[in-house]
């Protein structure tokens, strides 16, 4: 498969990308020869750093420094907060409520590796979500993450009842059919096999507002849902609002 990462903006202190699903941020630690986001944009920039990361599966916008002294400046930016970091997600079922926030801390889990929980022992983790359409059993919502825990929304999605409409780790569903909603009115041409609508977790970094490393000035960089999210989102639209 080949990824071709979009260049939303870039200028001599950093550039923002629009990361495809499936592909690393950094190197996997064992298989340097997997496709990466730093391994393709250092090719042609002299110098380039890791400001914050997005997991495999995960889409949308990406921040990477082009010195040490951008580098250092937007990592404290990020552990401050002071960025805005906006998702869009689609989950089983509609929450009860069209606002909320969720505030409960993430660890580790002690028996499976990889894995977050909600637990006390946690560190303080906090997520809004808005719902922007609701389409009977599913959803999609806005997403801001006020903390960057490791599977953060995952999690906090799961823990309140809806976790992301495909999500093997979380969630109830490892790919997404279009017979599933359609039903009997589903129809496969004879000997053709059905293709999933989704294999991914419907996760998208479509925000992000920051202020420049150099120039302090605010700068809002929008990230356009590649095409499985943007299909999916257009089925049920025609099927079940």
């Amino acid at each position: 498969m080949k990824f071709k990462p979009e260049i939303v903006f870039e200028d001599d202190y950093f550039v923002a990308i629009n990361k495809p699903a499936g592909m690393l941020t950094i190197p996997d630690r064992f298989r340097k020869d997997i496709p990466n986001l730093f391994a393709i944009l250092s090719k042609n920039r002299p110098e380039l750093y890791t400001v914050h990361r997005l997991d495999k599966f995960t889409s949308g916008g990406i921040l990477f420094a082009k010195s040490k002294e951008v580098h250092k400046a937007l990592s404290e930016a990020f552990m401050e907060r002071t960025p805005e970091k906006y998702y869009l997600a689609i989950v089983d079922g509609v929450p009860r409520e069209s606002t909320g926030t969720i505030n409960q801390p993430l660890t580790e889990s002690m028996t499976t590796r990889g894995k977050m929980l909600v637990h006390p022992r946690g560190k303080e983790s906090q997520t809004s979500y808005e719902v922007v359409q609701s389409f009977v059993k599913f959803s999609h919502l806005r997403v801001k993450i006020h903390t960057g825990r490791l599977h953060q929304i995952r999690v906090h999605l799961a823990h309140i009842g809806h976790p992301l409409m495909v999500d093997s780790l979380y969630g109830n569903r490892e790919e997404f059919f279009l017979s599933e909603i359609k039903g009997r009115k589903y129809h496969l041409k004879q000997g053709e096999e059905e293709r999933p609508l989704l294999t991914r977790q419907p996760l998208h970094s479509h925000k992000l507002i920051i202020p420049h490393p150099h120039s302090g000035e605010q700068m809002t960089f929008e990230f356009e849902p590649p095409k499985d999210i943007r299909a999916t989102l257009k089925q049920f639209e025609k099927i079940l609002k």
